[in-house]
């Protein structure tokens, strides 16, 4: 019997030559081993101990896990005894052992060879999830109104053209191309996700240059509406679901990039066949279910996503310029409002009250009986309205814009034309009043919880923000107090005190501020005190998880909060309101689109009251409608158009 000594043998030591180097024994008619990438592999991994373990021939019994592992490296020797590889094992670290690439892959062709039709289907459909997760993000559309069966059965373009230069391409290269594609179908995904709930709820798409801070005021009204704990559990699960998303969709292509590199031929052909039934589709302009099959979805959607970038970046430049301009910029004080000089004006805007909730037919019964309820009171002390439409700057939320748009005359109807407007000098209708010197001018902001630098650039005198009202009672939801108390605070620490000058107030109401749960009730006048009363209404009203995620509900929730608003309002004016008093009311922008519809409108009502007969003879010409319903084809204007019209009808003298 020949003895062929290992290649894998224990270095020299001070032992017997017998004893240092154990030999495998073979046949006489076995060639000796050769030394394959496996066996390498396997030796650098065991170490020495096991290596130099006697053969079969040497000892009778073997180690079932190391005849599996031998077996699956595809080893033409047989497995060592198990109680050398035992002690292999136990001088090799246990972590480096469990980490070791080599018997990772080495399990996984054993597990393999014993269970083929298992690994082949779990192989397959490893390939077939990441195909499917691919195609989805190429053909994901960015409005949930756009998912639909045939949306999903079509050819996209960047597939084809991704899986030609996969192809191609060398390893090393491929990989890396596969995994940057990936990463880049992850963002696009998490963009087309952001836009769906942009246009959920302000009715447009994401914009990649301003509405990053928008996500810290979407912190503080999931804060203030499900509380801190499951504000943080939200976040901390959507930072998980980028993170998995973007490291899911970059190894599925840098799989299907692996797939097509062993089996080219295959591969190609298929691309071939793929990208000409692509071209004739697009040529014949063929459709499925009205879908044209032939998709180049992704590549239009980076297209428009740059353009719109490019337009955000010009209109920021142009809109600067534009805001300069001022018809009034150069009146005299003397020659401003003229014809309201000795009024004592209110102007009040209450939240998301838009054009949804005087004609869409769930929420217009109650709204409308509140209207005619209200107008009647006002009639019976001796107020007149006139009320019409304005089309708001923004939608669903973000109502400083609505806000800054009609007091400025200007279309603000982004973020970066916010600040840039409020940095400036532009004459907003309620520094005009200031400016006349005929107002004392201040702003009552229960929605404002700090700093407000932008009271300068509104010319407000004096603001009162949630913490200067004295407010004791609880938060409903995002609404820091109810309106009833607004309006009370207001009386009690503003308007009914004595003034040199009329007042000019500019207030917000929030309490039909989205989710619109919990909703305050009206208390009587003599019962709101600090705010104590409203604890028990708080307590026994609903849970606003339960509203804002079932539409129906939401409706109905808020039309409830619209009447609770403008009752409020029209309570106010009645008890503390005087022959001199005008009041101008509106919304800022309409509710979200789960209330108002993925077809809406931006129109909100306006109103302007008064119980001098003259303040309304001066708008007679504008069409308005009496009382404070506006028709449906009363006229519509934009909200920046409203400061001009208005300082005209009242005595204002243009001088740009």
């Amino acid at each position: 019997m020949s003895f062929n000594t290992s290649s894998r043998q224990l270095p020299d030591t001070d032992e017997t030559p017998d004893e240092a180097r154990p030999q495998e024994t073979r046949t006489p008619d076995a060639p000796a081993e050769p030394e394959t990438p496996e066996t390498a592999a396997r030796a650098t991994t065991t170490g020495p101990a096991e290596a130099a373990a006697p053969s079969e021939a040497d000892a009778p019994g073997e180690s079932p896990e190391a005849a599996e592992l031998a077996e699956s490296a595809g080893s033409a020797e047989p497995a060592a005894p198990a109680e050398p590889a035992v002690a292999a094992e136990a001088a090799v670290p246990a972590d480096e052992v469990a980490a070791s690439p080599a018997r990772v892959k080495g399990r996984w062709r054993g597990w393999r060879a014993k269970y083929p039709v298992a690994a082949r289907a779990l192989t397959w459909t490893t390939t077939a999830l990441a195909a499917v997760l691919v195609l989805f993000a190429l053909l994901m559309p960015n409005t949930s109104a756009g998912f639909r069966p045939g949306g999903f059965v079509r050819i996209p373009v960047e597939a084809v053209f991704g899986a030609a230069v996969l192809i191609v391409l060398p390893r090393r290269p491929r990989v890396v191309a596969a995994a940057a594609g990936g990463l880049v179908l992850g963002v696009l995904t998490i963009l087309n996700l952001l836009d769906i709930g942009f246009n959920e709820y302000l009715g447009r798409g994401f914009n990649l240059v301003l509405d990053w801070s928008l996500f810290a005021d979407a912190r503080a009204y999931l804060q203030d509406t499900l509380g801190k704990g499951v504000t943080l559990g939200l976040i901390v699960a959507l930072v998980l679901f980028v993170i998995v998303l973007l490291a899911v969709m970059s190894l599925a292509v840098v799989r299907l990039a692996g797939v097509m590199s062993r089996h080219t031929v295959m591969a190609t052909r298929s691309t071939l066949v793929l990208g000409t039934v692509w071209i004739a589709c697009a040529a014949l302009g063929v459709q499925f279910t009205g879908v044209p099959v032939a998709s180049d979805l992704t590549a239009k959607s980076v297209e428009d996503r740059a353009k719109r970038v490019q337009a955000t970046l010009r209109d920021e430049a142009a809109f600067a310029k534009f805001a300069k301009k001022d018809a009034f910029a150069n009146t005299p004080p003397d020659q401003l409002l003229t014809d309201l000089r000795g009024k004592d004006m209110m102007i009040t805007f209450i939240e998301s009250y838009g054009r949804s909730a005087i004609e869409d037919p769930v929420m217009a019964p109650g709204v409308d009986a509140t209207l005619t309820a209200e107008n009647q009171k006002l009639v019976k002390a001796g107020f007149a309205a006139k009320s019409g439409w304005l089309t708001s700057a923004t939608y669903g939320g973000s109502s400083w814009l609505g806000h800054s748009t009609f007091l400025s005359g200007l279309w603000i109807s982004n973020q970066q034309r916010y600040r840039t407007v409020t940095a400036g000098d532009h004459l907003t209708l309620t520094k005009a009043f200031k400016k006349s010197g005929g107002w004392d001018t201040v702003g009552v902001m229960p929605g404002v919880q700090k700093a407000w630098p932008e009271s300068q650039f509104y010319g407000l005198d004096k603001v009162y923000d949630s913490h200067k009202l004295e407010y004791k009672g609880p938060k409903f939801s995002w609404s820091t107090m109810p309106d009833q108390y607004a309006l009370t605070a207001f009386e009690r620490l503003v308007h009914g005190k004595k003034h040199d000058k009329p007042l000019m107030s500019e207030i917000i109401l929030t309490s039909s501020h989205q989710p619109w749960a919990p909703i305050p009730k009206l208390v009587p006048q003599d019962q709101v005190g600090d705010g104590s009363v409203y604890d028990a209404i708080e307590k026994a009203g609903k849970n606003p998880a339960d509203i804002i995620t079932d539409s129906s509900k939401s409706k109905q929730e808020y039309g409830k909060s619209i009447q609770y608003s403008v009752s409020s309002l029209i309570n106010y004016l009645v008890e503390y309101g005087g022959k001199n008093t005008v009041l101008i009311f509106l919304g800022d922008h309409q509710p979200i689109a789960r209330v108002s519809g993925n077809h809406a409108s931006r129109d909100v009502p306006v109103s302007i009251v008064a119980k001098d007969p003259k303040v309304l003879d001066k708008i007679a010409d504008w069409g308005w409608t009496d009382g404070l319903q506006p028709e449906h084809n009363a006229p519509v204007w934009k909200m920046s158009s409203f400061r001009d019209r208005f300082m005209t009808a009242y005595g204002s003298t243009p001088a740009p």
